[in-house]
């Protein structure tokens, strides 16, 4: 027996693998292995982060690139040029202020190779059912193989069948009238340094986009299709949507390396969550494109879920279990609220369709209304900061939080707690490290003791008592 089964081998899944695998949880994860393409292309400064503390961060860097100005065409005259967002410096508080764009396959690629690190592995495999009892979850494969588990979760997509199989209904709706032609295409004809884009112009909405994909040869092609189209998915077919979209034959596709027909869902899952079964990602909540929240609030599921399974797992209280969905099911309901109403105002061809703030980074989500946010700064994202260790060298407060522990930052205060999941990080004073300026405690609204959570969030502000009494609430005993 397995202590967490994952179905499904998508960002939201191998999050999960990864976070599960670097705190010692045996688990095995299973995916019918179908190709992602680009698809979900954008990831924003809060998954970076998260993706910092799993340890790949470097890797993503490497692998992407900021979102390019985009430039719009009648024909091939260039009529506008404009950005997203423009481009942000790193502060002391945001180390990734920028969006980045990678590809979803590498993305995905990056995780898989970050889990062999690990000694994890994706396996072949595709669900069929599973039942529950009181001990745990017996899932059956299509190729009759079983498995046990402690605990499973579905991360499985928009059709998750471990949704299905529990009769978890999945509302909203699947506009069918506004479907897109999607693929992965490459031509020489274009540079890459823009995001080339027709349009109607009367109405601001697309014909034609073509984004290049850092890291690769491919761009990444959109166009919208016409109600009752049933296009045939090969090159040919893409060729002439792009010549009758541009009214240009100057722009030759030469190869074809994904291709898909993605069709507007708007839904999410009424509960996350029954018995010992959870769902995660698509599986519990799907998204326009606008925006890019789709992957990353998914990412956020599953780097929620990781340290309370673990936690409950190695002995830790089973209550903590209750706080996915109590955390999880308001924000991605807020986060479906935003990339709808973005979508809705690309649909009306609204000036500003294109403009993104920072209500789609994802740097302001937060749980103060949860069971486990205490004080003023309860629930909220713990913002990095300067510091510098006893020889002067410059470190960032990020840095410290990084790995599977809690973490307690002592400003000036001694304090006398020792615990197994537990970094004391002190600072000021005879601590290990310095504040200079002040600018971590100011952060931190000049709170001595602060107690942050695995996933990177304030759970609680006070004095060594009221972390005691916490301490209990988050981790296994001492």
């Amino acid at each position: 027996m397995i202590d967490v089964l994952v179905i499904g081998a998508g960002p939201a899944g191998l999050t999960l693998a990864v976070d599960l695998a670097r705190r010692g949880i045996r688990h095995r994860i299973i995916d019918p292995g179908i190709g992602a393409g680009s698809r979900g292309k954008g990831l924003q400064p809060r998954t970076l982060e998260v993706f910092d503390d799993l340890g790949v961060a470097g890797a993503i860097l490497e692998a992407g690139a900021l979102y390019p100005a985009i430039r719009a065409y009648a024909g091939a005259d260039v009529v506008w040029e404009g950005r997203m967002s423009e481009p942000k410096t790193p502060s002391a508080d945001v180390p990734y202020p920028n969006v980045l764009m990678v590809p979803q396959w590498r993305t995905e690629q990056i995780l898989r190779d970050r889990l062999t690190e690990l000694g994890g592995e994706v396996e072949r495999g595709e669900l069929v059912s599973f039942t529950q009892d009181a001990g745990g979850v017996t899932a059956t494969l299509a190729d009759g193989t079983t498995i046990r588990a402690a605990y499973l979760v579905g991360t499985d997509g928009g059709r998750s069948v471990v949704r299905k199989n529990l009769g978890i209904d999945f509302a909203g709706e699947t506009r069918e009238e506004e479907r897109m032609l999607i693929g992965d295409v490459r031509t020489a004809d274009l540079d890459r340094e823009h995001w080339h884009t027709w349009a109607d112009m009367r109405t601001q909405t697309l014909r034609i986009g073509l984004v290049p994909l850092p890291g690769t040869e491919d761009f990444q092609f959109t166009a919208p299709l016409q109600p009752g189209e049933k296009p045939d998915l090969a090159l040919a077919t893409y060729q002439k949507t792009l010549e009758e979209g541009t009214g240009r034959t100057d722009i030759r596709l030469t190869e074809l390396t994904w291709s898909s027909i993605y069709r507007v869902n708007i839904r999410m899952a009424e509960r996350f969550r029954d018995g010992r079964v959870f769902i995660a990602g698509d599986a519990a909540h799907v998204h326009s494109p606008a925006g890019g929240q789709g992957l990353n609030t998914g990412v956020q599921d599953a780097y929620n879920l990781g340290w309370k399974l673990a936690t409950v797992i190695k002995g830790g209280p089973a209550a903590l279990l209750d706080t996915y969905e109590e955390e999880r099911l308001p924000v991605a309901a807020g986060v479906l609220g935003i990339s709808t109403k973005l979508y809705e105002k690309a649909v009306e061809g609204q000036a500003d369709a294109h403009q993104r703030g920072e209500e789609t980074q994802q740097l302001l989500l937060a749980y103060p209304d949860s069971s486990l946010s205490d004080g003023p700064l309860g629930g909220t994202r713990a913002p990095d900061a300067v510091l510098h260790d006893r020889t002067g060298a410059r470190v960032r407060l990020h840095d410290l939080l990084r790995g599977p522990h809690t973490t307690l930052l002592a400003f000036g205060t001694p304090v006398n707690i020792e615990h197994p999941d537990v970094r004391v990080v002190a600072i000021g004073e005879s601590g290990d490290h310095t504040d200079p300026g002040g600018q971590a405690r100011a952060a931190y609204a000049g709170s001595a003791l602060v107690l942050i959570r695995p996933d990177g969030y304030v759970a609680c502000t006070g004095d060594a008592t009221a972390i005691r009494t916490h301490l209990a609430r988050l981790t296994r005993a001492a």
